[in-house]
């Protein structure tokens, strides 16, 4: 009996995982959607992998037409770190990936943003609806930067210097989101959160800036205040968001140390899917792994968007 291939160390069973995963019912062409004429090439002549679609003479392999398309990267350091992102809870530095899998800290950077895109879920549907509860709170990410600007913001008291603000709705039991704002303001809260709730949802949140707009738009509210020493009453409490933010912290101070403000989209997203693909609802290493693979499809991210150069 041929022992099974691991996928991390193997480029051919890497290529066959992620083939199994994108056409589970055989390929299709990424070009036209052609699926009854298509065929895979064979032979020393090409790479392999290859597919060739008779109906619109287009060629392609598993990557075209995803987050790893045109990447030199083999297949299973690809596997390998989709696994990682998957399965570390408070994230996975560039630096450490660059080690781990043997190849340079600026494609180890660049491979970790575009499984970030891959981990960005869409955010259609609405959250909560009725009997479910949802929480919303802020939170300040970050520190404060070296530079006089900032030094001289410390010492006169003004502002969260050097923080970037993040806003997240938490639906117990369910899915997360959160987003990167600019200052808690009423206008920017309800810009971010609106349109992700359903109306029949409860609300609860913190006695703050975003229950002014709540209040309106929601009949089902709920507070507890916080800069009164009230944290829960009865079931009435922001306990779950609190620990969403607890996780998202110390991933962001513990393993990446310092997040550009040009970047932290990506890292929420990161965050995000592993909390909402989380072994307490359900979600294994494995199964959370290949709905990273499935949210690959259809992306594409640019080492820089203006010329579209590639790692």
């Amino acid at each position: 009996m041929t022992a099974k291939k691991d996928i991390t160390t193997d480029e051919n069973a890497a290529r066959a995982y992620f083939e199994g995963i994108r056409w589970p019912n055989g390929p299709f062409c990424p070009h036209c959607g052609s699926t009854d004429k298509v065929y895979r090439l064979e032979g020393k002549s090409h790479r392999p992998g290859l597919f060739h679609c008779n109906a619109c003479a287009g060629q392609f392999t598993v990557t075209t037409g995803s987050v790893m398309e045109s990447s030199h990267i083999p297949l299973n350091k690809w596997a390998f770190g989709f696994r990682l992102y998957a399965a570390s809870k408070k994230g996975f530095s560039a630096h450490q990936l660059h080690r781990m899998i043997g190849i340079t800290y600026k494609s180890a950077w660049f491979m970790a943003h575009r499984i970030r895109e891959a981990m960005d879920e869409p955010k259609t549907e609405l959250m909560g609806g009725s009997g479910k509860t949802v929480e919303t709170d802020e939170t300040f990410i970050g520190g404060l930067e070296k530079n006089r600007h900032n030094i001289k913001r410390k010492r006169m008291g003004t502002g969260q210097s050097g923080k970037e603000t993040v806003a997240a709705l938490v639906e117990r039991g369910g899915k997360v989101r959160s987003f990167h704002i600019g200052e808690v303001t009423q206008k920017n809260l309800r810009t971010a959160l609106k349109g992700h709730i359903h109306k029949d949802s409860r609300i609860v949140s913190d006695n703050a800036v975003t229950s002014l707009w709540v209040e309106r738009e929601f009949g089902n509210h709920h507070t507890v205040s916080h800069k009164h020493k009230e944290y829960v009453r009865g079931d009435i409490h922001t306990n779950t968001i609190e620990g969403y933010f607890s996780i998202l912290k110390r991933g962001i101070l513990g393993t990446y140390h310092h997040v550009s403000p040009q970047h932290l989209h990506r890292y929420l997203s990161e965050f995000d899917f592993r909390y909402s693909n989380r072994a307490s609802i359900g979600v294994e290493d494995s199964e959370r792994m290949t709905r990273v693979v499935k949210g690959a499809e259809g992306k594409r991210l640019y080492y820089r968007q203006d010329d579209k150069a590639q790692v």
